[in-house]
């Protein structure tokens, strides 16, 4: 396996910043500039790379292939999340709140699930996933239980623990309880497809490159985990900058742009479908 240039410089900042939320963990920081520096520093991993996945999705023929529409909307998707990250830094640094949940942050955040769950619909058609599911025997049930049993478990954690078994609790905004279950909704249907072709499409997958996909349908299965750790401990009071569910939010924000920035790479490919 080779990795691509930006592939790299993004691997080396994640393991960097990663040491450097050790040394905040390390130090018992719960507040303060170095943990407002770590939440504006992985917010740069999507930002720019997502950027250059949008850029570089035309070597893949853009929007007039699969593969093109899938690196342009994974890319347009965590970059607008490193939009949202550097709104929600700016709020940290220059107006002084610590947590701006809901904040103008949100409209970079919001979409950024729309877009990246596009583009991994359009990656299961790069792939010929959709033939595994269409030919499988049991696609539709596995689909269905797999769906329920993620929902039944997200409505237990964020409502039943986090709220009481109360969807809006007294002193919380609509607004925060909507965002609190569309962003763990929305990676929600993008882990569950992450998983289904995981599990369906092996014979599909392989070729130059498999790890990048792999990569790339982890990292949305560990958004759906870092997204419900934010919504539950923003809505029981226990989330400050760079604490473990942050370090989670940095590890699937990187595995998806570190698999999309796979894609830089080209190769002659038989995928011309729209």
């Amino acid at each position: 396996m080779s990795l691509t240039l930006p592939q790299k410089l993004a691997l080396a900042f994640f393991i960097l910043i990663t040491l450097f939320w050790g040394w905040i963990h390390w130090s018992g920081l719960t507040e303060g500039t170095y943990n407002y520096l770590f939440s504006f520093l992985f917010g740069l991993i999507p930002f720019f790379g997502g950027a250059v996945a949008i850029g570089l999705s035309s070597i893949w023929g853009g929007t007039k292939s699969a593969i093109g529409k899938a690196v342009l909307f994974i890319g347009l998707g965590v970059f607008l999340w490193g939009c949202g990250e550097n709104i929600w830094s700016y709020y940290n640094f220059f107006a002084g709140v610590a947590a701006p949940y809901p904040s103008l942050a949100d409209l970079g955040f919001a979409p950024s699930i729309f877009f990246y769950g596009l583009g991994a619909i359009y990656l299961t058609r790069a792939t010929g996933a959709r033939y595994a599911l269409r030919n499988h025997p049991w696609s539709k049930w596995l689909a269905f239980l797999a769906l329920v049993a993620v929902t039944a478990l997200s409505y237990y954690v964020l409502v039943i623990i986090a709220r009481g078994g109360v969807l809006v609790p007294e002193g919380e905004t609509i607004v925060k309880a909507f965002l609190d279950i569309i962003y763990p909704l929305g990676d929600l249907l993008a882990a569950l497809l992450a998983v289904i072709i995981s599990g369906l499409s092996f014979p599909y997958l392989g070729g130059r490159y498999r790890f990048d996909i792999y990569a790339i349908l982890a990292g949305l299965a560990v958004m759906f985990i870092a997204d419900s750790i934010f919504s539950y401990t923003t809505t029981i009071g226990t989330y400050y900058n760079a604490n473990g569910g942050d370090l989670i939010l940095a590890f699937g924000m990187f595995l998806i742009t570190f698999g999309v920035l796979g894609f830089t790479r080209p190769q002659i490919r038989s995928d011309s479908s729209g």
